[in-house]
């Protein structure tokens, strides 16, 4: 399902007047991911916020599909960095929590939530609980939880940054499968340049404060990729030379501020 963000801005009022995202557009089209990298703080939360409905724009829009979002809608799902599993539910009953809360009979949850976990690699764990598992295997079980009640668009807010590197490779190339699988459009927050590269199809860098499409990058380069094979390797540098500027220009901005007339 084709996602597009169409001049979005949200100004926050706490504390003070402060715009946060000034005329943000990109396109998510169906079956791709996107990574979105910018400084820390820099509004890339907020913005996922708003596409998921949790969140409403002053300005701009949200379209998934052929439909406004003005809400939470079940065709889109949204994952944090925390898996934010319940702790005093199985594995399985985790992954089939949404779809008990949509009514779904139980013997017809349970054989999807099986099917989901056998996605990401936690077949046989279904008796565990959350105290049980790894970080990553909690995460998959946040990723099979999602996905059992069938988004088209899913969401993703820096789900791996707590892992180790190797945990962390190894549930990118998760991801990979489940999206080549599913054919679910992603929209992926990162601060990692290897990850956005070796992910997206597209790679979009915001600005700092406030945050807007700074630079915007196609990876036209097929899976399976090669982590450091050249191509990734040169849009690597392009992109850190672009974030590099950018810090240089937020540091330079607080310095004319913060100078006496």
């Amino acid at each position: 399902m084709d996602l597009r963000v169409e001049g979005v801005e949200k100004t926050f009022t706490a504390g003070g007047e402060r715009l946060v995202l000034s005329g943000v557009s990109f396109a998510a089209p169906a079956g791709s991911i996107v990574c979105v990298l910018g400084p820390s703080g820099c509004g890339k939360t907020t913005l996922l916020r708003i596409i998921a409905g949790l969140e409403t724009a002053d300005r701009g829009r949200v379209i998934v599909g052929d439909r406004l979002v003005a809400g939470p809608a079940p065709e889109i799902g949204y994952i944090t960095q925390e898996p934010t599993l319940l702790p005093w539910r199985t594995v399985l009953h985790n992954v089939e929590l949404g779809l008990e809360i949509a009514g779904i009979p139980r013997e017809e949850r349970r054989a999807a939530a099986r099917r989901h976990l056998e996605l990401v690699e936690l077949a046989g764990f279904d008796g565990y609980f959350p105290k049980q598992i790894s970080g990553g295997m909690k995460q998959k079980v946040a990723l099979a939880r999602t996905l059992a009640v069938g988004p088209r668009v899913l969401l993703l807010d820096e789900p791996f940054a707590a892992l180790d590197a190797q945990t962390r490779n190894s549930l990118q190339e998760v991801l990979l499968h489940v999206q080549a699988c599913t054919g679910t459009t992603i929209v992926f927050v990162t601060h990692n340049v290897d990850e956005a590269v070796f992910l997206g199809d597209a790679v979009l860098c915001m600005t700092a404060h406030p945050a807007r499409v700074g630079k915007s990058v196609a990876v036209d380069v097929p899976h399976p990729r090669d982590r450091t094979g050249p191509e990734l390797n040169a849009l690597r540098k392009e992109l850190l030379a672009f974030l590099a500027e950018e810090r240089q220009r937020a540091r330079d901005a607080t310095g004319s501020e913060r100078r006496p007339a």
